[in-house]
């Protein structure tokens, strides 16, 4: 199939990071590469900034914000000349879903199941997430693809992944502090702070997005602390995993890309809807979890990087246990079922 043309409509901002657009370049990536697909994204200022730093020759269909009036205003400003639309918003509902898609088929990326959603297609990377969950919020014919191996990630993981799976386990040099671009609270200059007095001389790349909070104060730490190195905007998130010995990381897209090249990781949980999945993959034995709301986030963030630190077999294990969940080809599966999606209803 060629000649499509997508609609991509996603959030950015202080809580949702730039997560919800990075997995829209990721899919529209991998429609382009199965179908010829074009895409368009919908984009207000917050996105047109991740654009700008990671696809500056996109195309764009601007809006006034991300807020879903402004959303659907923008996409109904003029004859739709659109084929399908994904959905990668978490202040959007079924009511705005139908009034942008129009009856167009429609895939829905969501980690929350907390809202009534409308779309041919509903996709839920959730380790912890089962079809029950969307009970009662979904259209009964709606398809859900659950689970890691829907995780869009991008390409360049996978093609590093037999690469770092063959030497993880080894004394560790880097650490990678990765807490999302939006750097919610200014929450990576806390997690770097603890992380200084702990590491000795291990190396520690900070990844964050150019309008972070802490990025002012971290520029100033790594002047005079060799130790540090800070990524902004970072085309090179791949590499950086790979070459990492250890991490300490938020949750959503970037736990599932840690998996990809079995990162040994400590996961902070920043916020509820993230804990479940933190929880289950702990279980699972494959990453260490804290929790920034517990009343003892110190101890546990100060036990789970000694772990890390010293122990080269919990390392080789947890870099096991997570590359078995997750092998980076999630967006071509999602692009596929798309595709497919489409095609029946031409």
């Amino acid at each position: 199939m060629t000649g499509l043309r997508f609609l991509f409509v996603s959030e950015a901002g202080p809580q949702s990071g730039g997560g919800p657009v990075m997995r829209a370049l990721t899919l529209a990536g991998a429609l382009a590469g199965q179908g010829g697909a074009a895409c368009v994204f919908l984009s207000a200022p917050p996105v047109n900034a991740i654009l700008d730093a990671f696809a500056p020759g996109s195309v764009r269909l601007a809006a006034a914000s991300t807020e879903p009036r402004d959303l659907t205003a923008a996409a109904t400003a003029e004859p739709f000349p659109f084929d399908a639309v994904v959905f990668d918003h978490p202040g959007l509902g079924a009511r705005d879903h139908r009034a942008i898609a129009q009856g167009r088929p429609s895939l829905v990326i969501d980690n929350l199941a907390d809202r009534e959603v409308e779309a041919d297609l509903v996709a839920d990377s959730g380790l912890a997430r089962s079809p029950e969950d969307y009970e009662g919020l979904i259209p009964a014919e709606t398809r859900l693809l659950l689970g890691p191996a829907y995780a869009p990630i991008r390409p360049e993981f996978a093609a590093l992944r037999e690469t770092a799976l063959a030497w993880r386990g080894e004394p560790v040099q880097r650490i990678l502090v990765s807490m999302g671009m939006a750097d919610a609270g200014g929450i990576t200059a806390r997690i770097v702070e603890r992380l200084r007095l702990r590491v000795g001389e291990v190396g520690v790349d900070v990844v964050l997005g150019a309008g972070a909070p802490s990025l002012p104060g971290l520029l100033k730490v790594a002047r005079r602390d060799t130790r540090l190195t800070v990524h902004v905007d970072t085309p090179h998130m791949a590499r950086l995993t790979a070459e990492a010995d250890v991490a300490v990381g938020c949750a959503g897209s970037a736990a599932w890309e840690r998996c990809v090249l079995g990162l040994p990781s400590l996961q902070i949980v920043l916020a509820e809807p993230e804990r479940r999945d933190a929880e289950a993959l702990a279980a699972r034995g494959a990453a260490l979890a804290a929790d920034l709301r517990a009343s003892d986030f110190e101890a546990q963030f100060d036990r789970g990087v000694t772990r890390l630190l010293i122990d080269a077999e919990l390392r080789r294990s947890l870099a096991a246990a997570s590359s078995e969940l997750c092998d980076g080809e999630g967006a071509g599966r999602l692009a596929q079922a798309l595709l497919q999606r489409v095609k029946q209803t031409a």
